[in-house]
């Protein structure tokens, strides 16, 4: 007969890596791509053909997690979402990259060019 332990949880493979991201397991797979594959419609088993680091039922875990609390992670994720635009904005600002086409299509004509 099956015993069941109310008392056992399972563990959420999550941790903060040295950068600040949160990570599953021991793996590179941040929580964002995990979470952004599942509300594209991804199932479990189609994120770790996607990742193939990541462990099945550590995908799980974060799903189920995720689930149970949705609203909070929901919060977290659409702060990470303008926090990186915030940074791409500034990235764009600082780099100059507006006119980077143009750039690069002369830079190719000057190479096409006859001698």
């Amino acid at each position: 007969m099956l015993s069941l332990d109310r008392e056992r949880s399972v563990k959420v493979p999550l941790r903060v890596d040295e950068g600040g991201a949160v990570r599953v397991g021991e793996t590179r797979v941040s929580l964002l791509s995990v979470l952004a594959a599942f509300q594209r419609g991804a199932t479990p088993e189609q994120v770790v053909h996607s990742f193939p680091t990541l462990r099945l039922q550590d995908v799980y875990a974060v799903i189920s997690y995720y689930l149970a609390n949705r609203a909070e992670l929901d919060a977290w994720i659409a702060e990470e979402r303008l926090e990186f635009e915030r940074v791409r904005k500034e990235t764009e600002a600082r780099c100059g990259h507006e006119d980077i086409r143009e750039r690069l299509l002369k830079r190719k004509a000057e190479q096409e060019r006859p001698v």
